[in-house]
């Protein structure tokens, strides 16, 4: 494994965790209000190694008790399930953050996981709106988490133009009986695309309507604005 970044204390990326995050290079989505969207489009080095990266961890334990892997987007690594199990190893709590495209990758993860973030970025029937023809495989990831191997939570950055009302109760049937969903702000800014950059987020009133809507489908459901 190589990754792009490693940020060496987090209190807002793992629930009830300070967590290191490592960030992994490439994605196999292109969403345009992406904000880590150089390590997506174009990873350049200096990258770090497998090893070192396990030393800096090893130097962090006494700060931090978990790890959480992002990207871009981790499950397009093939060595990925193996580096999860040795941060098991070492003793580390493990979340996965995936757009969950790659279910085949994610459920070789799993037993090296605690904890599993997926990204239901819209209704899947929007997602060629993110570079990508269809998004079947998204809608097994779901039915393999709700199966209940591993703790997890769906969670959607509300932007206007990509979530709407009416895929908001789309994403609500596809997520029907999950654990937990959590909605998140949109912040414009630095984005992939020039259109997204200056785009105005909703209010946290419109959010936290789309929140009541959720309920009638998943019973925790959180709001992040």
């Amino acid at each position: 494994m190589k990754f792009s970044g490693l940020q060496k204390t987090s209190l807002i990326d793992y629930p009830n965790r300070v967590a290191a995050v490592l960030f992994t290079p490439g994605c196999n989505l292109r969403c345009p209000y992406c904000y880590n969207w150089r390590i997506v489009v174009n990873p350049k080095p200096p990258f770090l190694n497998e090893e070192t990266t396990l030393q800096i961890l090893e130097e962090r334990k006494k700060y931090v008790d978990a790890v959480v892997i992002t990207g871009g987007e981790p499950t397009i690594h093939k060595e990925l399930p193996r580096f999860l199990k040795r941060l098991k190893e070492r003793g580390f709590a493990v979340k996965l953050d995936t757009n969950g495209l790659n279910p085949t990758v994610l459920e070789e993860c799993l037993p090296h996981v605690d904890y599993v973030a997926l990204d239901l970025k819209t209704s899947p029937e929007k997602y060629n709106l993110l570079g990508v023809k269809e998004a079947e495989a998204l809608l097994k990831t779901v039915e393999i988490l709700k199966s209940g191997k591993v703790e997890y939570e769906l969670r959607t950055t509300v932007v206007p133009k990509i979530v709407e009302e009416a895929d908001i109760n789309r994403m609500g049937e596809i997520a029907k009986g999950a654990e937990n969903y959590a909605l998140q702000q949109f912040v414009s800014g630095d984005t992939l695309s020039e259109e997204y950059k200056n785009l105005q987020p909703y209010p946290p009133d419109k959010i936290a309507e789309f929140a009541e809507t959720l309920k009638k489908y998943v019973e925790n459901v959180v709001l992040r604005v």
